[in-house]
């Protein structure tokens, strides 16, 4: 009997709530109901400030309501940054206006340094959706560090593209490529050109970039314009260097077997991976994966084939110690760059755990310390009278 008092009571309550509904209808007053499309907002996604610094945002309210909400920022590290107030109260409305603009001011408090993403939710649910609405705040000990820190970034950048010429001129220079090894040409232009299609891939086509976003919805594109420029120029570099090796003096150098096998298996990868992608059953963005896991891969071993080389014939003549000196400023930079900002962002974790972008810019400043021990140690007086042979010549 219990249970039927109950359902018909609920019965009643039901019919009486939809009565009031068809009423509220009839008389054209707005029904308190989940949003479809957000009507909240913050007028900014990334936030910069020192540490005891503050920085005053807005929260853009689109419409009103017939009852008060109140929206709360979820801080993913609290000990970063604060809001206040850390709860906007934004009131109701007897006669909500669809159309109404409100902003309601927060100010960001720097702790320490770091970075925090943060989140907003809303109560009582089911009015408005704030998932997609966050925040990503970077406090940092110095405003100097980070001017010093971007100016690093584009020194390297300028020091990595020039290295390139560094080669093409002594090849022109000599009207000879003998001392340049073909192995390593030929994984320099695999590696540039997995790096450009990973760059120009996710940087330039819109379906890639959303399904990034898709999985990664409150992160940054990873490629900038500057990472499509440097690619593309250093594969353009290479393939003028190439050119040199059918114009001028090659002697009987080749590309080597072992050097064409792992072309071959970098190849396969990629058209095996491509036909998955064209065939659907592999996403475009992990195809882009592959190109980068390659371009790792080669820069790992692109190296060697040269050193053992200059090893063979006792001399680097024809392999150019500028691009070497270019290539170790760029890479010191870039390594000192990430130390500066590790300090600057107390983001120590990020230095040590990004282990492949550490571990592959010490592997190269360690081969290019190694080239200047070959040029200016071990092989400096055969370099010396091979160098006065071929001015005689």
């Amino acid at each position: 009997m219990a249970l039927k008092s109950c359902s018909g009571a609920a019965g009643s309550n039901t019919r009486r709530i939809s009565y009031c509904f068809i009423a509220m209808f009839l008389l054209g007053l707005p029904v308190a109901r989940p949003q479809s499309n957000e009507t909240m907002y913050v007028n900014i996604t990334d936030i910069k400030l020192l540490v005891e610094e503050t920085f005053l945002f807005q929260l853009v309210q689109v419409g009103e309501y017939n009852t008060t909400l109140n929206v709360s920022a979820q801080i993913q590290h609290p000990d970063i940054v604060q809001f206040f107030p850390p709860v906007v109260t934004v009131p109701g409305s007897a006669r909500p206006n669809a159309s109404a603009l409100r902003t309601h001011d927060i100010c960001a408090y720097g702790r320490s340094p770091g970075h925090s993403d943060v989140t907003f939710n809303v109560t009582p649910t089911g009015f408005v959706s704030l998932q997609n609405v966050f925040l990503r705040v970077t406090v940092m000990h110095s405003q100097h560090i980070y001017v010093l820190s971007y100016i690093m970034g584009w020194i390297y950048f300028a020091a990595w593209s020039v290295s390139f010429y560094m080669q093409i001129y002594i090849n022109f220079r000599r009207k000879s490529v003998v001392g340049l090894n073909f192995d390593f040409l030929a994984l320099n232009i695999m590696g540039f050109t997995m790096y450009s299609l990973f760059n120009c891939g996710l940087y330039f086509s819109q379906a890639i970039q959303a399904e990034y976003f898709s999985r990664h919805p409150r992160s940054h594109n990873p490629v900038q314009l500057n990472d499509v420029f440097f690619s593309l120029h250093a594969a353009f570099a290479t393939l003028v260097t190439i050119t040199q090796c059918f114009i001028y003096e090659r002697e009987n150098q080749r590309v080597s077997n072992v050097g064409r096998a792992i072309l071959g298996a970098f190849v396969g990868v990629i058209v095996v991976t491509a036909s998955l992608g064209a065939a659907h059953k592999l996403a475009w963005l992990d195809f882009l994966y592959y190109c980068s896991y390659i371009k790792l891969c080669i820069t790992l071993i692109k190296y060697v084939p040269q050193a053992y080389m200059n090893y063979k014939r006792k001399s680097t003549v024809g392999w150019s110690i500028g691009n070497i000196f270019l290539d170790f400023t760029g890479g010191f930079l870039s390594i000192l760059q990430m130390t500066l900002n590790a300090y600057n962002y107390n983001d120590w974790i990020s230095f040590f755990g990004d282990a492949t972008k550490f571990g592959l810019g010490a592997f190269s400043l360690a081969f290019d310390i190694f080239f200047m021990l070959q040029h200016y140690v071990f092989y400096r007086h055969a370099d010396a009278k091979k160098y006065d042979l071929e001015a005689k010549a």
